[in-house]
């Protein structure tokens, strides 16, 4: 999966959660959660909404690395090879 793919998967689970967000407007190396001003069942929701997209399993102990967009799509990266 390519950036752009794994960049416009992001976005699908996110408008799920969040759907007034702009994908223009999100900053990729802030904090998601402040960013979008959501909570942490919303989060959860996300790293779920991630999981069941790319088949990606993220602990909870891997939250911290997947805070902002571009860590996501590292996370993500590293680990659809």
């Amino acid at each position: 999966m390519i950036t752009l793919d794994m960049k416009q998967t992001i976005f699908e689970v996110l408008s799920t959660i969040a759907p007034e967000v702009d994908p223009s407007d999100v900053d990729p190396s802030a904090n998601l959660q402040e960013e979008l001003d959501i909570d942490s069942i919303d989060f959860l929701n996300f790293m779920m909404g991630l999981h069941e997209k790319t088949g990606v399993d993220i602990p909870e102990k891997d939250y911290a690395k997947v805070a902002t967009l571009n860590d996501c799509i590292s996370y993500l990266s590293t680990r659809l090879v």
